[in-house]
């Protein structure tokens, strides 16, 4: 199965995007290779953009804190694991505390490091960081792969405490949603949302199914067009027949 998400607010988009560029920062820098840590501080440097938010920090305590609120509500209902509460509850506080430490802007220690801002300008210039650019940086380069792998865990750690929390919002978001099947007639899908306050939406559709959802939605309705998957045409084709599929609406 492949799920789509489609998130109706940008606070949740921030996170989704944040999530992403983490996840890919981490597997990159655990490999070998140089080219695969050139990938990986790249990524980095896209969660410096992302995360240059003003108040992304307090939106996440202040979810964690509403959060914990609503876990603490079932404590003592004999419907919910004693043992699972505690350990949600720690989970929360300890990614509050964690959040709470961290002191000035978002990444501002990778900012106040001239040479990475060199790096960071000279990548958003196609080929803008070959040897004859940056003969600084093709030397690091070549320094040993865990000489690498250790700077890059320096530079992304002071900001590990952002995805955990970002990760436990969203795995609260996921899961508070339950999915319904619909189908897709010719490949269209229209839903009354009378107001619905969902801040995300996912789309399951079966890894053998060849059809991709296009999602767009507002406060009243939900429209999804599935297209076929690109095959060299130079705009994407609708669909003209059924598709059933996943929704699963979720707010936290």
């Amino acid at each position: 199965m492949i799920t789509y998400e489609y998130p109706f607010n940008e606070r949740i988009r921030t996170l989704l995007r944040l999530e992403d560029l983490f996840e890919k920062t981490a597997y990159f820098a655990q490999l070998d290779g140089a080219l695969e840590h050139h990938t990986a501080l790249l990524a980095l440097f896209e969660i410096l953009e992302v995360a240059s938010r003003a108040d992304l920090k307090m939106d996440l305590i202040q979810e964690l804190e509403r959060q914990r609120q609503t876990l603490l509500a079932f404590r003592n209902n004999p419907e919910i694991s004693e043992e699972a509460l505690s350990g949600a509850l720690y989970e929360i506080e300890q990614s509050s505390a964690a959040l709470l430490a961290m002191h000035g802007k978002i990444g501002q220690y990778l900012r106040d490091n001239d040479w990475l801002m060199s790096i960071k300008s000279r990548a958003a210039i196609p080929g803008g960081v070959c040897e004859f650019d940056l003969p600084s940086y093709h030397w690091w380069l070549h320094r040993s792969t865990e000489t690498r792998r250790q700077v890059l865990s320096e530079w992304t750690a002071p900001m590990l405490p952002l995805i955990d929390a970002a990760a436990i919002v969203l795995r609260l978001l996921r899961s508070s949603g339950r999915p319904k099947a619909h189908t897709a007639v010719n490949g269209q899908f229209q839903l009354n949302l009378s107001g619905s306050s969902a801040q995300m939406v996912r789309v399951t559709v079966d890894t053998e199914e060849q059809a991709i959802p296009e999602v767009s939605a507002n406060k009243y309705f939900l429209n999804i067009r599935f297209t076929k998957p690109p095959a060299g045409e130079i705009k994407a084709r609708g669909c003209e027949r059924d598709v059933d599929f996943e929704l699963t609406f979720c707010n936290l």
